[in-house]
């Protein structure tokens, strides 16, 4: 019996290409080639039905290693938390003050960029400091 190593993490949201150049930079992901016969994503926007242009938008890892992300548009806003959420781990193997300023520097990055800072959770005797954040359509996530 084999198991599926890769995956794709699918975002709903209602612009999904401002979503995903969003998520390229707080990755450092890239937004693939347009498909083939195109040489800008937005001639082959173009080349859609009104209805579908602009309907989904992707990114990928340029190592190839983190997961492809994937925004498509749907008509209703986020009404509730995420059942799912990503971990940006911008602090992992330190602890302490060292590993807050990193989260807090990390934190001031991505709320430039739109992002909101929900709240940040200090460390305690079982777990160490990580940040609660939203992008730029409201999904939660952390930097950790």
């Amino acid at each position: 019996m084999s198991t599926s190593k890769k995956f794709q993490v699918t975002f709903d949201c209602a612009d999904p290409e401002r979503v995903a150049r969003f998520w390229c930079e707080v990755l450092g992901y890239v937004v693939p080639s347009p498909p083939e016969g195109f040489d800008t994503w937005d001639d082959y926007h173009r080349s859609l039905p009104a209805e579908e242009r602009g309907a989904w938008f992707a990114c990928t890892d340029p190592s190839g290693e983190g997961p492809r992300l994937f925004f498509q548009r749907v008509p209703e806003g986020k009404v509730a938390k995420n059942r799912v959420h990503l971990d940006v781990r911008v602090g992992t193997g330190l602890v302490g003050a060292e590993r807050l300023a990193v989260l807090e520097a990390e934190c001031a990055r991505l709320v430039a960029l739109g992002a909101v800072h929900d709240r940040t959770l200090y460390a305690d005797e079982e777990n160490e400091s990580c940040i609660a954040m939203q992008d730029i359509e409201g999904h939660e996530f952390c930097i950790d």
